[in-house]
This record gives C-alpha cells, structure tokens and sequence, in this order.
C-alpha cells in the first residue's frame, strides 16, 4: 500500500506516528497491522484536499546550448563563504572579472578557467577559443528559452493569489500577473517525464527553510521558474528546477539549488551548494572542424543525482553517466506482523514512518539551533575521536555519521545549521563538506579544504 500524505500540518503527521506507537504498544500483531493500514487509508483520503491542483502536462522546454551550464550570467556572478557547484559556469559579455569569489585559475591560452569551488569548467569571453563564440550561442539560447517558456499557454492562472506555499502541484503550466511567494513547503507531484512551468511576471520569494519538494518520481531538470523579476532563494532552503530569470537570482545563506541558475544579469551566492541536474532537450555545442589528429573525448560537467542523495558524473569514451551506489538489502524484519503476503507493504510503511521521525528529529534539532539551544557535544567528541579513517565526499558509513552529528554539535555557523536540518545521514555529501569545511575556518585548521585528515583528526584528539 502506498500511503501519500500532504505537508500542510507538521502536528498531524507528528500525531499519526506517536498514535501508530502507543497502539503499537498495547495491541496485538493483527491490531497492529489492521490499525497501521486504517491509519494509511485515513491519511490517503483525508490529504486529497484542496491543498491539490491538477493540470496537464506539456512539453519541454528546450534549453539548447545553455543547458550545457548549471550557472549563467550576462553581468556577474559573485559567491561568499563556502560554495559548492557541481557543473559548468558562463559569463558573457561581462569580462571574468566580474565572476568573485571564486579565486579563478586560468592556464596560459586556456579556454576555460577552474576553481576549487566549483567541479566543472568556467568560461568567460576573454578565453580562448570557441569559448567566446560558445558563451554568445548560450546566452542567446537562454533568451529564447525564457520567451519560449514565459509565452506558453497557461493551464493555471493566479493559483493562490501569488501565495503558492503549502500545495501540491501537478504538471502544467502556471502564470501570475504578479510575484510569487513560497512561504511554506511546495510539493511538485508527477512522474519522470511530466513537466512544470511557472511564469512569474514580478519577483519570485522562497522563504528560508522552506523545500521544492519533488514527489512521484519528478525530476528537476523538468522544472521550469520563468522569472521576470528577482528570484530570491530563502536561507537554507532547498530549490529545484532551473531559474530562467529575466533580471537577477539571489540564493541566500546555505540555500541549496538542485537545477540552473540562468539568469539575464546576476547571479549572487553565499555558502550555496549548486548543482546541475541531467541535461534535456539540449542541442549539442557546434563541433569543431576535425583534424587528423584524434582528441579524447571532452564530456559536459554534469552530475546525476541517486537516490541516495550522491552524484555521479559523465565519464568514458563514451559520455556515460557512472553507476549510482549500490547497497545491500535490509534483510526482512522477524518481528513482521499480520499476513504473510502483506510483509513487504508493511515494511515500505514502516519504512516511510522511519523516514518522518528522523526529519522531525532533524526539524527539533534545527529549531533547538536556532533559539540558541547548546546541543550537548561530549559524547559525540569522544565518539569522533575513536575515527581513524580518511572521509571525503561521496564516503557512507558510521565514521560519517559520528562526524555529523559532531558538526551539528558544534554548531559554527549557518553550514552547520543547513546538516543539522538534513540530520545525519551517514552519507559525505557537499552539505557535510561545507559544515566541516565552516568548523575548520573557525578553529583555525589549514587548509579548510572540508576533507576528515590527519591534520583535523590530531586537531580534534588535542582539544
């Protein structure tokens, strides 16, 4: 049975999982599992409300040669503090001195620059060549890609009258005559191939801590914010799909963008993780002129998100995506209750509720942060002592766990923060890398690259 259940109410979910537990306690196996199945048909029914909006699908829209960036500016793009971006950056007509932040480093004739924050490439008109070429192919594509989108025919108009926060949303197309705010979570339901399409004709505001949540197997990259004013990313938030922003976008401190940054004129970062998602509908870059002798094979810096929350990149001669993880299976519980033939509906249900503790967990741990809450650290300093391995990202393990949980004790700034809304996971991701990276900075660790070496253990072993 799957059991699909709307965000408007925290208190609710919070009183189905301490009503699932008591019972739980006090009844038998066949109460259980009949209690544990009413209460998902409950909740089936009760959330099919009118926090739902239905609408038709429609097609794509084609990014073309600006898709091939995850952040696209035509007069700046600037980052404060620990940013993390995972795919290409371009700038064009403003020069690369107008990309700060980023401390750019440029091989003599190159045609494209790298930094330590960003895992791509970053091109700029002064490069050379066909980078200046490209950057002009680009910008134009994202133009005609924003009229593209922001001319569609809307199936939607003036949801909510601009206040969208707490709906769930089906694929379409959705327009505004004026800004959009997103003051609490935002559900976006459909499958992999379903497209969404929001045309905002003045700002558009995500208040912090506030999630795109995609449900039912929807994808980033199918997402489409078609901007005419500011785009505003709220503190901490987390974002998905791809900004087509007709003036600037502006992601707060630790705001997470899973998508494209494509905008008209600015872009501003500041301790973000940015990452692209896999590129669709997009026309390849113009081929060079082959000459006799043979090149390896350049692959776009691209990133796809797995399903537990890692990335992987293209790679190989042929371009390929790499393989996600792959994990063993959670052997079937012996204490599994009711009929036979219901087990595996049974675990998926214990499994989601497994999943809301922790993230209410999360959620009390971040709130206990914010008001200035000491999370007790002892335990987790002892714990992170007995480590001895290297971790870096895309490691999975208990050693990782112990080194969150101790990040979030410690609490050094907003990185911390941003972990401790996620909790620990067990996986190194670019939230742990900023957190650890932020707790380096202010213990005065050289350098604050966010990797678990020797130089931050015997730090932590002596303090």
């Amino acid at each position: 049975m799957l059991v699909f259940c709307h965000n408007n109410s925290l208190d609710t979910a919070t009183n189905i999982i301490e009503l699932i537990i008591n019972l739980n306690k006090k009844m038998n196996k066949l109460h259980k599992f009949l209690i544990t199945n009413t209460l998902a048909i409950l909740c089936l029914f009760v959330v099919s409300s009118p926090g739902d909006v239905f609408a038709d699908s429609p097609s794509v829209v084609n990014l073309g040669t600006a898709g091939d960036y995850v952040i696209l500016s035509k007069t700046g793009i600037s980052t404060t503090g620990f940013t993390s971006v995972v795919g290409n950056i371009g700038i064009s007509p403003a020069a690369a001195s107008y990309i700060t932040g980023f401390a750019l480093i440029l091989p003599a004739e190159g045609a494209f620059s790298t930094s330590a924050l960003v895992n791509g490439k970053i091109y700029a008109p002064g490069y050379a060549n066909p980078t200046p070429t490209n950057l002009t192919t680009a910008i134009l594509d994202m133009q005609t890609a924003y009229a593209d989108a922001m001319g569609r025919a809307p199936s939607v108009t003036e949801l909510g009258a601009g206040n969208i926060g707490g709906l769930t949303l089906a694929p379409g197309v959705y327009k505004w005559g004026t800004g959009v705010t997103i003051p609490g979570d935002l559900t976006l339901s459909g499958g992999a191939n379903d497209v969404w399409i929001f045309q905002v004709a003045q700002n558009l505001n995500i208040s912090s801590a506030t999630n795109i949540v995609l449900a039912g197997g929807a994808q980033a990259n199918n997402v489409f914010w078609v901007v005419a004013g500011q785009t505003t990313i709220g503190t901490t938030a987390v974002f998905n799909g791809n900004i087509l922003g007709q003036t600037a976008i502006v992601l707060n401190t630790g705001a997470k963008l899973n998508g494209r940054a494509l905008a008209q004129t600015a872009v501003t970062l500041d301790s973000n993780a940015v990452t692209a998602q896999t590129s669709i509908a997009s026309t390849p870059a113009p081929t060079p002129t082959p000459t006799p002798t043979p090149t390896p094979t350049a692959c776009t810096q691209e990133a796809k998100i797995c399903s537990d929350g890692s990335s992987v990149s293209r790679g190989g001669s042929n371009c390929e995506f790499a393989s996600c993880p792959v994990y063993p299976a959670t052997a079937p519980s012996s204490n599994s209750f009711g009929p036979a033939s219901t087990n595996s509906s049974e675990q998926a249900q214990l499994n989601a509720l497994q999943v809301i503790v922790e993230s209410l967990q999360a959620r009390v741990q971040e709130a206990q942060i914010k008001q200035g809450y000491s999370i007790p650290s002892s335990n987790f300093g002892q714990q992170i002592k007995t480590i001895t391995a290297n971790l870096y990202e895309g490691n999975k393990n208990n050693d990782v766990a112990i080194l969150q949980q101790f990040l979030i004790s410690q609490n050094k700034g907003s990185s911390a923060l941003a972990l401790a809304r996620v909790g620990a996971t067990s996986y190194f991701g670019i939230l742990t890398r900023a957190a650890l990276a932020e707790f380096q900075i202010n213990t005065g660790i050289n350098p604050p690259l966010g990797n678990f070496g020797l130089i931050t253990r015997n730090y932590i072993s002596n303090n």
